[in-house]
């Protein structure tokens, strides 16, 4: 436990004192003049990670998608095409930004024929996910010599990573524009029309975009995402999200609330509290203190604060009605609490569902990891999860053949798999990504058709422990939030219960996307759960 200690003391040093962003967002118009007032910054940011705490969050039948405002009135106004890649966080991000756009009397088409204004929302976290926006903006530049008006930029992740790539070496878009800068979008798109390239892709420690009401796009009017906090203070080696989306700040907890409070009275029925570490969330009215990184040194240095912490904020939420159902995503496990956990059992709303990525079974691996536990604690925690919500399900993020993985080490992962008992898991092989902590300390030695072997173990144990959790669910009886019809039938509903699990039934009587029935389970497979409607 030392020397995971030493690792995460060292790592951290390295950051405060290699990466010091701005107190103040700055914007350039210029690449060059970005790129003279930032060297040193860059020597941290230009980096490419695969963060699997992310990827759980990844909805493969999503990416890609053009979203389109329901019911605006189309005009003869200026339209904007938007297409997101990546996490939930990027799909939350598009939100923000088609709020800047709307206030700039942007409309929006998910036809790219109509638009005069082309967004990619990018994602650094998989080479897959990057491959398909180089495509893109391939076809993008075809576009823009049929129809030389046309202005394409990139926002998130691979705006701030690659900018220089995507300006000037390979010319294919004239903005470039990084995740705290979507307020500056009406004067980057002004530089844009006289012309030039705009950029900004500086980090803030203020920007949470709290007085900006996200436009829901393509919602199914029942469950959204509400952003409580942005970047990550976490230094995992193979993740890019620090350098990519700052240090953690939060958001203030009555914007979150007033959100979640207009959302209910809009007729959403769930929310799901956003973050890459929500269980970090703390926030100070203190003005001063911009980030947890400044909370924590005040609280340190014996300062007495009011706080509102992450267990606070859910107690506010879940007040706000008993039909307003409560989610959260994601947590790390070295920082999810007892607090948090008695909120949860505390409060019905509250889902008793948490995604606790392990990422490895084995305390060697996780130290190089620098996820500052071990294969113990970790088991520990998921006993004292159970001891406090026994009906809670968990589920989590797991990597294969990670630098120096051996056999031991990938039966330790699953005897943490089976040990664990998780709903579901978002299970991958280790790709190796150019500029991380990883790939510049540890070799990539483990074989490729070792990791691919390695995945489809744990892949397959984690199959039949979901299919024998859920054939345990036939005959039970659960409350089911309607999201829509079935992907297969408009004769079924679809929708969650308490534990995330998708339920399939028939349609019976006068309910509607947003009510909430009771289902009873008839069949099940290792994903679906099928059942019919009861009185309960």
């Amino acid at each position: 436990m030392n020397s995971t200690k030493r690792l995460v003391g060292s790592y951290e040093k390295y950051l405060l004192t290699k990466w010091q962003p701005s107190e103040k967002l700055i914007t350039f118009t210029s690449l060059k003049l970005a790129e003279a007032n930032s060297n040193m910054r860059d020597k941290i940011t230009q980096k490419t990670f695969t963060p699997a705490s992310l990827t759980k969050t990844i909805d493969e039948s999503v990416q890609g998608s053009a979203y389109e405002l329901e019911g605006q009135v189309r005009t003869e106004g200026r339209l904007a095409y938007i297409e997101t890649y990546g996490c939930q966080m990027n799909f939350s991000d598009t939100e923000i930004v088609a709020s800047v756009l709307s206030e700039m009397q942007y409309g929006f088409t998910s036809n790219i024929e109509e638009a005069d204004l082309v967004f990619i929302n990018t994602c650094s976290i998989r080479e897959n996910a990057e491959s398909k926006v180089w495509n893109r903006l391939k076809q993008f530049r075809k576009k823009k010599k049929e129809k030389p008006h046309l202005m394409v930029g990139v926002l998130g992740c691979m705006a701030e990573r690659m900018k220089s790539k995507l300006l000037e070496k390979e010319k294919l878009v004239d903005l470039v524009v990084g995740p705290d800068a979507y307020r500056d979008l009406p004067r980057l798109v002004s530089e844009v029309e006289t012309g030039q390239k705009a950029v900004n892709v500086l980090l803030s420690r203020e920007e949470t975009y709290a007085n900006i009401s996200p436009v829901r796009l393509n919602t199914n009017g029942v469950s959204a995402f509400i952003t409580i906090m942005r970047g990550c203070d976490n230094m995992c080696t193979f993740c890019v999200v620090p350098f990519t989306r700052g240090r953690e700040r939060s958001r203030d907890p009555q914007s979150i609330v007033e959100e979640a409070k207009n959302l209910f009275q809009q007729g959403y029925r769930e929310v799901t509290l956003l973050g890459q570490n929500v269980d970090s969330y703390k926030w100070s009215a203190r003005e001063d203190l911009k980030g947890k990184a400044q909370i924590d040194k005040a609280i340190r240095s014996g300062e007495d604060l009011e706080l509102v912490d992450f267990a606070g904020l859910l107690e506010r939420v879940a007040q706000i009605h008993p039909d307003l159902r409560v989610r959260f995503s994601t947590s790390h496990p070295k920082d999810i609490t007892d607090d948090v956990l008695h909120a949860m059992a505390k409060y019905d709303n509250i889902c008793n569902y948490i995604h606790l990525p392990v990422q490895s079974g084995s305390s060697r691996v996780l130290e190089l990891m620098n996820r500052g536990y071990t294969n113990e604690w970790y088991k520990a925690k998921v006993d004292r999860i159970r001891e406090i919500i026994p009906d809670c399900a968990i589920s989590s993020d797991i990597i294969t053949g990670f630098c120096t993985e051996t056999e031991e080490d990938h039966h330790k992962t699953l005897e943490v798999v089976e040990y664990s008992q998780y709903a579901h898991s978002y299970m991958f092989a280790y790709s190796e990504r150019p500029g991380t902590p990883a790939a510049k300390k540890f070799e990539d030695d483990v074989p490729e058709e070792v990791k691919k072997r390695r995945l489809q173990e744990v892949i397959a144990m984690q199959n039949e422990i979901s299919h024998k959790i859920n054939q345990n669910d036939i005959g039970k009886t659960f409350k089911v939030l309607i999201e829509g019809n079935s992907r297969r039938s408009d004769q079924d509903w679809c929708g969650r219960n308490d534990h995330n699990k998708m339920l399939v039934f028939p349609k019976s009587g006068d309910f509607k996307a947003g009510d909430y029935v009771y289902v009873k389970v008839r069949e099940a497979t290792s994903a679906t759960l099928k059942g019919e409607m009861v009185d309960y």
